[in-house]
């Protein structure tokens, strides 16, 4: 096997004055050169092996041990050393289940020389893919470049977006060991995966079988959707990485588009999840260095240690030089900047970790330690990174003194103090109230900014004395308060005692919370607590309470109001206890006020037998609610029987309704109406509208909606057009007039409410035995939010009695 070697000019040394035979200098060269290209070739081989076996264990599901005694065999078979049957492997892959890995009983004759495995019929496309892979990935040194060659290759082959490389921890949880196609803000955020419900890699690798994610807004809710929410990344798969018998790491392929994966793409992602197992294995490898003894050491005093210290070493690159320095130890109280705690900083490195540090006199004062051995003292520096998209600033000094070949590293952070103390200072602000401190026994006094300024005492002045508290009260408040000092001083009795005092700004309410201090033989020694400014705070109650009281008070007057309504509207509306008999009709007719509110409707109606003897049945809205809507009812319902009474036509009563609402002084507001006229002899209804809902006509069980001729509502203009039109009535015949209250419900459109009646109608007022009590107990039986009226007129059947008393008065 040839080896391709690089070949350096060295300059020519003079010979040695020493007398060395140069000649026995250059074996030396040469010898240590032959065993350096020796050394780098078994690392490539031993890198190639690890491919092969992967390949092997992808294709075929085949243990580790299993993969190296089958590449044994065939080289053995195939009279090739162990690395040329390598590369015949990654070149030409073996599919699962269609050539087994065991040669056919009988002898076979060895392969020619440079021939190559050829996969089967409809494999070699996958085969070829896998190949690719897996030459490219001896060349991935860590698991970032091996999660960037995993999607460099399938991204082509299945629309995978990004790849997510997770290793499970030893306490169940999951740690993000490399990825490619996310951003780093991203890989922060998901790099610790704690062992809880709901996390589909975790399931992979408990159960050893992909998890295929492919409708996100199904599952979404209950799993822990890693890297993101579903519309970043509609589809994804989680597969385990076998090591054995059991999986250690889950490969993540993440996608932009939804919809399943295809079986090609599910067999290629199962296969590649097989095939990087083996490098991931070579890269997890324990890789020797001199300070794992001291560090193990160094880490068991740690344990022991209070205080934030750290054990660094030295990363060195192949000429000497220091590149980067890992966490080799901790103890349990160092915390950094972004809050990792003692163990979760071990392994990590520096510049990975804290990349802000490089080429700062941190970093220039570990080199010098290094190098000369004396300890490095640090200014303190202020520290700057972003988490997350959040700034975070801590300022620290540093100290580094060196121990072994590493660097043991302490330091102290000057913010915290300062921060509680800002934290403690915005508490009282925003609180509004101080702290006080009284030492009985060296008559100490101590008080916050706050309390002088919750008292109203100038920061200069002297604080007071406990005795002398009451004297800032009112009088009618200094007893008490007096008193609760006088107990807290003799008996240790913690006191919370409200008390005003007057201040430029008029009366402050204050609130004083004190406890004692005792001494072993309960003499009260020192006293503490705090001064609060309550005043905004009775403010407030105070004007709730007048708020209530101008509420009842308003309350009553609408109360009043209703009532004195109500009574008009029942002395304008008195209803008949039984069905009425007029123009040989029966009559029936329901009031019902609104359920909510206080206030009465304008809702009316009126049923009279006319001096020709003909019937007039009339039913209306007026908008709005209270004594004034009754008050146009009245106007409405009078003037409209008068007219009719006197000969006015339907249509022409209208257009006089509608004058007389447009220029009244006292009635700004609008109706709807419908004015319908029976006569008995012809058995005709003629009937007109001012933009009334339609009346509702039940023949034969068939229910319908009668054509409203046209014609405006009233008030609206002044030049309206009012049609009349007619109705033959039959025997049997039953149609209602009803205002809107009947069929409006809050958020439903008129339509809906009109079928929602029909229905009711067809199921419970067909025929003679149709109850109207029955029909507004199905239509109303929720809160009414307005009122109802409802005038029921129907045809007996000929011959019928109807049971209908005559009517004495106007119904």
């Amino acid at each position: 096997m040839c080896h391709a070697r690089r070949v350096t000019s060295e300059p020519v040394h003079p010979l040695d004055p020493t007398g060395a035979d140069p000649a026995a200098l250059a074996k030396v060269v040469a010898r240590q050169r032959a065993e350096m290209e020796r050394l780098r070739d078994l690392a490539a081989a031993s890198a190639v092996l690890e491919r092969a076996k992967g390949v092997l264990m992808a294709v075929t599901g085949c243990t580790a041990e299993a993969a190296h005694e089958e590449l044994l065999r065939r080289a053995e078979d195939g009279h090739r050393t162990l690395l040329e049957q390598c590369w015949l492997t990654l070149g030409a892959l073996l599919p699962p289940k269609e050539q087994p890995l065991a040669p056919p009983p009988g002898p076979t004759a060895p392969p020619a020389a440079g021939a190559r495995e050829v996969a089967p019929t409809g494999t070699a496309d996958l085969a070829k893919i896998l190949g690719r892979i897996g030459r490219d990935l001896v060349r991935s040194g860590t698991p970032h470049e091996l999660a960037q060659c995993l999607l460099d290759h399938v991204a082509p082959e299945t629309d995978a977006d990004a790849v997510m490389l997770y290793e499970r921890l030893p306490e169940g949880g999951l740690e993000l060991i490399g990825h490619a196609g996310i951003d780093a803000t991203l890989a922060a955020q998901w790099r610790y995966v704690p062992p809880v419900t709901g996390v589909v890699p975790l399931d992979a690798l408990r159960c050893g079988e992909p998890r295929w994610l492919e409708d996100l807004a199904a599952e979404g809710d209950r799993l822990l959707l890693i890297g993101g929410s579903p519309e970043r990344w509609p589809s994804r798969a989680w597969l385990p990485v076998p090591a054995g018998n059991t999986a250690y790491a889950a490969l993540g392929v993440l996608r932009r588009r939804g919809g399943p994966f295809a079986a090609r793409e599910r067999e290629l992602l199962r296969a590649v999840a097989r095939l990087c197992a083996g490098r991931l294995r070579a890269l997890d490898a324990p890789q020797e260095h001199a300070g794992d003894g001291l560090a193990q050491t160094v880490q068991a005093v740690f344990d022991a240690l209070p205080g934030a210290a750290i054990l660094l070493l030295p990363l060195r690159a192949a000429t000497g030089e220091v590149e980067d320095y890992r966490i080799e130890a901790a103890t349990p109280e160092a915390v950094d900047v972004f809050g990792r705690t003692g163990r979760q900083m071990v392994g990590r490195h520096v510049l990975e970790s804290y990349p802000s540090v490089a080429g700062e006199p941190l970093w220039h004062g570990y080199l010098e330690t290094l190098r000369t051995g004396v300890p490095f003292e640090s200014e303190p520096f202020v520290y700057q990174d972003v988490v997350g998209d959040v700034p975070v600033t801590a300022i620290y000094s540093v100290r580094a003194a060196p121990l072994g070949g590493g660097l043991l590293v302490t330091w102290l952070r000057h913010d915290r103090a300062d921060r509680q103390e800002q934290r403690l200072s915005d508490v009282q602000r925003l609180g509004n109230l101080g702290w006080a401190n009284w030492n009985l026994i060296t008559q100490e006094i101590s008080w916050s900014e706050q309390t002088y300024a919750v008292l109203g005492r100038a920061p200069e002045r002297q604080p007071l004395g406990l005795e002398q508290l009451p004297d800032l009260a009112l009088p009618e408040d200094a007893g008490p308060l007096a008193h609760a000092i006088a107990e807290l001083l003799r008996h240790a009795r913690s006191l919370d005692v409200p008390f005003r005092m007057d201040a430029p700004g008029g009366v402050r309410h204050l609130r004083l919370v004190a406890e004692a201090v005792t001494a072993p033989d309960g003499t009260t020694v020192e006293v503490h607590g705090f001064v609060q400014d309550l005043t905004p705070q009775r403010s407030a109650e105070l004007a709730l309470v007048e708020s209530e009281r101008a509420m009842l008070l308003q309350r009553g007057i609408l109360q009043a109001e209703r009532a004195l309504a109500a009574r008009l509207q029942h002395a304008l509306l008195p209803l008949p206890s039984k069905p009425v008999r007029l123009a040989g009709l029966r009559i029936e007719v329901a009031y019902l006020p609104a359920q909510s509110g206080i206030h009465v409707g304008g809702d009316w109606f009126s049923a009279i037998e006319l001096p020709d003897d003909d019937a007039l049945f009339v039913v209306g809205d007026v908008a709005g609610h209270g004594i004034g809507a009754v008050a146009t009812m009245a106007q409405l319902r009078f003037i409209a029987k008068g007219m009719v009474t006197t000969g006015s036509s339907l249509t022409g009563a209208l257009a006089r309704l509608n004058y007389l609402l447009l220029h009244s002084r006292d009635s700004q507001s609008t109706a709807t109406l419908v004015l319908a006229r029976y006569n008995p002899r012809r058995q005709v209804l003629t009937w007109a509208q001012a933009g009334h809902l339609p009346p509702l006509l039940v023949r034969h069980g068939e229910v319908r909606y009668l054509d409203r001729p046209g014609g405006m509502l009233l008030g609206a203009t002044a030049a309206p057009a009012y049609e009349s039109a007619e109705l033959h009535l039959e025997p049997g015949d039953r149609l209602l007039l009803y205002t809107d209250g009947l069929v409006e419900r809050p958020g439903e459109g008129l339509d809906t409410g009109l079928e929602r009646l029909a229905e009711a109608v067809r199921v419970h007022g067909c025929g003679e035995a149709g109850s109207l009590d029955s029909l507004l107990a199905t239509m109303l039986a929720d809160e009414r939010r307005d009122d109802v009226c409802v005038l029921d007129i129907r045809m007996p059947l000929e011959g019928v009695a109807d049971g209908a008393e005559a009517p004495e008065t106007d119904a």
